[in-house]
């Protein structure tokens, strides 16, 4: 060492020692700054990991409703679609029935006709 020729109870060697032990304190410090550091940015790390994570989970949640709705938008359709059909078998339906009430209303004029017809010729 180069103070090994400076006798122990020198000023200047003692001044050495302390400035040398100040120097490893201060390295110690930074070195525990510097860890501290590592820390928190490995907890950044963790923390954005979970965010990503969770905006993972909610793009496959929003996705999942995604197709959920238009299965529900299908479904709806097909929905209108037979209402429609039901309607219209509906309004067939009642076409016909009306069309055989006009029928027995006229069967049932001829069979007046035709019996007044023969009270008449009967008498």
């Amino acid at each position: 060492m180069p103070n090994d020729h400076i006798p122990p109870e020198h000023p200047r060697r003692e001044a050495d020692l302390v400035s040398a032990e100040s120097g490893r304190n201060e390295a110690e410090r930074f070195r525990r700054l510097a860890e501290d550091a590592r820390e928190v940015r490995d907890q950044h790390r963790e923390a954005l990991e979970t965010v990503r994570q969770e905006r993972e989970r909610l793009r496959e949640a929003g996705e999942i409703a995604r197709v959920a709705g238009e299965e529900a938008r299908a479904a709806a359709e097909g929905a209108r679609q037979a209402t429609l059909d039901a309607v219209h078998a509906t309004a067939e339906a009642l076409a016909s029935t009306l069309e055989g009430m006009k029928l027995v209303e006229d069967m049932r004029r001829t069979l007046r006709d035709i019996r007044d017809v023969t009270r008449r010729e009967s008498n």
